[in-house]
């Protein structure tokens, strides 16, 4: 393969940047634009060792730098990989990669370090993904599932049920191709029972994903309420920021007003909507529309009520178009004198917090509640499921397959029909893990990754 240049560190000033270089021709390039100080040659220098001099175009000073060197296979990519950490300008960065590829590397597509790394056996493509997982972390449990995908728990459980498929196979073709020879029967009994054990793994797995879904990307949630129960404080609040305009005027948002927030170790992608209630305004109502179609596609609901007045009319009309969704009802405004009557809040919705959204107080309440909802917790974390949408569609198809298999021998279809069963399921497995995968699906995986990585 070519050898490849790419920048691996963000493309914004910074203190230092690392320019990585990898494949057969590695070294040499870099010893044409590195010199390092004193007698030390760029050729002459062992893997995982660095030095200390400067990066030239053509005896041209250009930086100070270090190179780091790392040497086949005992590097990310598997190849001969240099690394050059310069100044964290975007100039300078930019002008020492222009001399690497002057001199004879090629740049980098999206994800080719990774996917050399992959393509050279020093990860499967599942811990592969997992890189990507722990780059776009958001918060530290996050971090803990990618990393955990990263060490290659979603492997070893695909792995053990393609063995144990493999051991399937091979008992049915052995049954199968020599009839005369004294090997065991199988018994239809016994493979149900193996195969419902491939089964309860598999099921784990896609049960597992939603949670770990949420975590990566975040639980859509929409702030709804009558107009000036404090939506938009709320939304601020828990934005950290300035995002919606407050005011005692009523209908003051008028539009979905989005933006992304950690609350703890969650994401929550949050919605202030408009307020809801009964209006003549035409503009007002496309907003309240608006509001209700988001609170009915959203995966949890943060209903707000004014806790120092009673329930009006609009209040009840809200409770009965959102009582049956996944909702946290937050009685806001606890900073003053409790009028509400919060026993009908309480019978209509099984969560209830009270805060001061202007306060900023009752957050962690808040917090906790939804962690329970989603039943997030330590255990959850440490759960392994697929981390994406490709790996969930291959544990997807080789469950069916599995199910299909046990259902065929439940009704006595004959063991060739199961064995053709198996063996896609047995496929959908070897998929999974990238052990036998097309270079269309190889190429999308990677496509997905930053370029320097």
């Amino acid at each position: 393969m070519s050898t490849i240049a790419a920048i691996s560190t963000p493309d914004s000033p910074g203190g230092i940047a690392v320019i990585r270089i990898s494949g057969e021709d590695a070294i040499s390039t870099a010893e044409r634009v590195f010199r390092p100080f004193g007698e030390k040659k760029v050729a002459d220098m062992a893997g995982y060792t660095c030095a200390y001099g400067i990066a030239h175009d053509n005896g041209e000073r250009i930086d100070d730098c270090i190179l780091t060197v790392f040497r086949d296979p005992n590097s990310y990519t598997g190849e001969d990989t240099a690394e050059i950490s310069c100044h964290g300008g975007i100039y300078v960065t930019r002008k020492i990669l222009r001399t690497i590829l002057k001199n004879g590397a090629e740049p980098a597509q999206p994800g080719e370090f990774t996917k050399r790394a992959y393509l050279n056996g020093k990860l499967d493509l599942t811990q592969a993904e997992a890189v990507m997982e722990i780059i776009s972390a958001k918060g530290e449990r996050e971090l803990k599932m990618a990393e955990n995908l990263r060490e290659g728990a979603a492997f070893r459980h695909a792995k053990k049920c393609s063995d144990m498929l493999m051991r399937i196979l091979g008992d049915l073709a052995a049954w199968a191709d020599y009839p005369e020879e004294d090997i065991p029967s199988v018994e239809p009994e016994r493979l149900i029972c193996d195969l419902t054990d491939v089964k309860n793994i598999l099921s784990s797995l896609v049960e597992n994903y939603d949670c770990g879904r949420i975590l990566r990307e975040g639980i859509s949630t929409a702030i709804v309420g009558r107009p000036n129960v404090g939506k938009s404080t709320l939304f601020n609040c828990l934005s950290g920021c300035e995002r919606s305009i407050v005011t005692d005027i009523a209908g003051t948002t008028r539009d979905v007003i989005e933006e992304t927030v950690t609350l703890g170790d969650i994401v929550l992608r949050l919605s202030d909507t408009a307020g809801i209630h009964t209006t003549n305004d035409v503009i007002e109502e496309i907003g309240i529309g608006i509001a209700e179609k988001t609170a009915q596609s959203a995966e949890l609901v943060i209903a707000v009520f004014d806790g120092s007045c009673t329930l009006t009319k609009d209040d009840f009309i809200l409770i009965d178009k959102i009582k049956k969704l996944k909702c946290v009802a937050v009685i806001n405004k606890s900073d003053e004198e409790n009028l509400i009557d919060d026993r009908i809040i309480k019978d209509n919705f099984i969560h209830t917090v009270y805060l001061s959204a202007k306060e900023n107080k009752g957050i962690d309440k808040l917090k906790l509640t939804i962690e329970n909802i989603f039943s997030i917790n330590e255990t959850t974390i440490n759960t392994v499921s697929a981390a994406n949408e490709r790996q969930k569609r291959c544990i997807d198809s080789a469950l069916e397959c599995v199910n299909n298999s046990i259902s065929a021998l439940r009704s006595g279809e004959m063991l060739d029909a199961v064995n053709v069963l198996i063996d896609e399921a047995e496929q959908h497995l070897l998929e999974l893990t990238g052990e036998r995968v097309t270079n269309a699906v190889v190429d999308n995986v990677f496509s997905r990754f930053c370029v320097g990585k």
